[in-house]
């Protein structure tokens, strides 16, 4: 992690906390080329009753279409479900930074196997938002991971 990866990574924790505000999941993530935000979004599978609305989906929606992901960084607060795993790598996105992955293992390992570089930051903050969300609102949480 460089300070350009704390700093995007901040954004997506943001945009998490956020969506902890708005009474919805708190997963944020950020599409970032060179340094520069192309999209930010948040998990609003509440908020839009739209299960499919997860943090990195709804960061990839606003970036629009892109001619290419091969020059950009996903950062999202959360570790990936297998359906953004899944839309990280149908894309083509080589480089993902995870705020956390204490509270949820994704699917680190399977990203890698397919060739994205994946940084796991620990983020103190993220991994403590999630947490309480957990704690407070364990039947959303549920939900959220189709448990």
């Amino acid at each position: 992690m460089n300070a350009e990866d704390t700093r995007l990574l901040r954004i997506a924790y943001d945009e998490a906390k956020a969506g902890f505000d708005e009474g919805g999941c708190p997963i944020g993530s950020v599409l970032a080329r060179g340094g520069e935000v192309v999209a930010q979004g948040r998990n609003q599978r509440v908020q839009k009753g739209d299960p499919i609305a997860h943090g990195e989906m709804d960061a990839l929606r606003k970036a629009g279409r892109q001619k290419t992901y091969r020059d950009t960084t996903l950062y999202t607060s959360l570790s990936p479900c297998m359906m953004c795993t899944g839309t990280i790598i149908q894309f083509g996105i080589p480089r993902v930074v995870i705020g956390e992955n204490k509270n949820f293992g994704g699917n680190e390992e399977f990203l890698r196997s397919n060739g994205v570089e994946v940084i796991v930051a620990d983020d103190a903050d993220c991994i403590a938002l999630m947490q309480r969300f957990i704690t407070e609102k364990p039947d959303l949480w549920a939900e959220d991971i189709a448990e």
